[in-house]
């Protein structure tokens, strides 16, 4: 096995060409710049070229050390990318001398106002998720978006006109050592002060076969009311943006049958006196990357070991990836279509609904009214 470390590389001569084997959305979410996306199966089919160097990478450099070795076997001469991704990540995380927390601040101030943070604001007056004396839970997964999301909380506080508090909260479910650093090195330079605590949610969801992320889901939620309560917050905000809630409506109709969305504020039924807030409710997925980008920011994407799993055998098609194809293709042929999806929970007419269900979970029928 050929293995190449990431600061062994040459990118400046012009031969090595990076080849990203993670599923299309992984590549999007964030890549090694230059590198290209290429699926597993199509390595073997692929033309090489004898002038260049290749260099296949995945996640954490298992699968990459897979498919080099078919190819080396074939006669292909390739390179694995020693730790994968998560090596590129390690580092980024070298001392930089500008002010990141500055900049990314700077830029929700000037180029983002109109994209995140009026949209940010917006979402709050709309659907009243922030009132005087609350204390939140900015709920920090370590992706993009939560990272955001306390920026765009730290730029409301100095803004808004009465008083809140906030805990910048990070549950650790048992993340490898990688992704903790990274998280707290995206922390330490963003200016954002959080509070850790750990869990074993991963060690428990990663031998369930049906519905993993699901149960990891409402474990880890579960765990971050409980801290919250115990931290004194009465708000727990979660970093979920308008490509969710329209992913999660047309989830809803093609997977569970049912017409629901993903609520910008709830209650909780297990923790009392607690809340769910979403304030990240209008903002689109494109400007988050392009905030992320303009300020090279590197963050991690879903850290699970099921997620390691299904990258060993090409297994990466989830329903929402599936669903966020389907809306992006609709799209190509109608531009409103995202707005309407989002509109048709807002404009429900239940005299056109044959049955419904209520905040109790008693149905409702046409034939009741005979």
């Amino acid at each position: 096995m050929k293995e190449i470390s990431f600061e062994e590389i040459d990118f400046h001569s012009g031969t090595t060409v990076l080849l990203d084997i993670r599923d299309g959305v992984s590549y999007e979410y964030g890549h090694i710049p230059g590198a290209k996306h290429c699926a597993p199966d199509d390595l073997s089919s692929m033309e090489f070229n004898d002038s260049k160097t290749y260099v296949l990478y995945c996640r954490n450099g298992l699968l990459s050390n897979l498919k080099a070795e078919e190819l080396q076997e074939k006669g292909i001469d390739v390179y694995s990318l020693k730790g994968g991704y998560n090596a590129f990540l390690q580092h980024e995380m070298a001392p930089m001398s500008e002010s990141r927390a500055e900049k990314a601040e700077v830029s929700i101030r000037k180029k983002f106002h109109k994209a995140l943070f009026s949209k940010f604001a917006k979402a709050i007056v709309e659907y009243k998720l922030v009132e005087p004396n609350d204390k939140i839970a900015v709920c920090i997964s370590g992706g993009k978006d939560s990272m955001l999301m306390a920026k765009l909380f730290q730029e409301l506080r100095r803004h808004n006109k009465f008083p809140f508090d906030l805990v910048f909260l990070v549950m650790d479910p048992g993340y490898s050592k990688e992704n903790r650093e990274l998280i707290e090195y995206n922390a330490k330079i963003l200016e954002v002060p959080i509070t850790v605590f750990e869990t074993d949610i991963f060690e428990n969801v990663v031998n369930i076969e049906k519905s993993p992320c699901y149960i990891c889901a409402r474990m880890r939620r579960g765990h971050l009311y409980a801290k919250a309560k115990e931290l004194g917050c009465n708000k727990i905000a979660l970093g979920h943006h308008y490509d969710d809630v329209i992913e999660t409506i047309l989830m809803g109709m093609l997977y569970g049958a049912q017409v629901q969305t993903m609520m910008p504020r709830l209650k909780s039924k297990n923790f009392e006196g607690m809340s769910l807030i979403r304030p990240m409710y209008l903002i689109r997925e494109a400007d988050v990357k392009a905030w992320r980008d303009y300020n090279e920011l590197r963050f991690i994407q879903c850290a699970c070991r099921f997620t390691e799993t299904c990258s060993l055998d090409g297994n990466v098609s989830s329903k929402r990836q599936k669903v966020k194809a389907l809306i992006r293709e609709l799209k190509q042929e109608d531009p409103e279509i995202e707005q309407n999806i989002f509109r048709s929970v807002e404009n429900v007419n239940l005299s056109t609904v044959i049955a419904y269900k209520d905040e109790k979970g008693e149905r409702h029928s046409i034939l009741d009214e005979e």
